[in-house]
């Protein structure tokens, strides 16, 4: 399956994964900046989601599509959400729909939702708050302007959060938002001397996000 993305250059297309399930809605699911749709951690994620009854959307940013390792301008990131959310409505109108993203993929999500993008919550596995050791550069400024229930899932260990004051104090400045944390848990999750696969480490989190959107 594609769709297409209206990108400030021109119309491209990407690549994108359905799976139906009744009855709970429709989670559309982004990857992170170094990894595609196809990702096994996303992949258990979404298999776990799909067993609950959630029908899943996951797509390629144009980058990637490409063949390209490091991620476009966000103008074009914020296009494909849009364009993805859209097409998840086509797909299941009627449905509830929430963001999901891992990384880079749900900051580009909340990009797109503080300039409009209309869903039914946030859902980050691991919000990339600044680039490891560089705590003097915080993405956060767009984060107050989100209206919407936000999720922010999060390893204690993770880099990209440290130190832990000062990612509890971003998200405070959230007008609905929750942390759950993922105790030792590092940026895809994964904690020191307990080895799983990433289809597995993805999958355990899919009961968090059902628990979310119960709400």
């Amino acid at each position: 399956m594609n769709f297409e993305v209206e990108l400030p250059n021109g119309t491209t297309t990407v690549s994108a994964l359905w799976a139906p399930a009744a009855g709970r809605g429709t989670v559309v699911v982004a990857h992170g900046a170094g990894a595609g749709m196809e990702h096994p951690f996303l992949a258990g994620f979404t298999g776990a989601l799909n067993a609950a009854g959630y029908s899943t959307l996951r797509f390629n940013f144009p980058y990637r599509e490409q063949g390209r390792r490091m991620p476009g301008p966000a103008s074009h990131a914020i296009a494909t959400w849009r364009a993805a959310v859209a097409h998840a409505r086509s797909l299941a109108p009627g449905n509830g729909l929430w963001a999901a993203g891992k990384s880079y993929g749900g900051r580009m999500a909340s990009m797109a939702v503080a300039e409009g993008m209309s869903v039914d919550g946030l859902i980050y596995l691991g919000y990339p708050l600044h680039p490891p050791g560089k705590p003097e550069k915080p993405r956060t400024e767009h984060l107050p302007a989100i209206t919407v229930p936000q999720l922010f899932v999060e390893g204690s260990n993770d880099p990209f959060i440290q130190p832990l004051s000062q990612f509890e104090q971003a998200v405070a400045t959230c007008q609905v938002a929750r942390i759950v944390w993922i105790e030792g848990g590092g940026h895809s999750f994964e904690v020191k001397g307990n080895k799983r696969a990433p289809e597995v480490v993805g999958a355990s989190l899919a009961s968090l996000v059902t628990e979310f959107t119960a709400d």
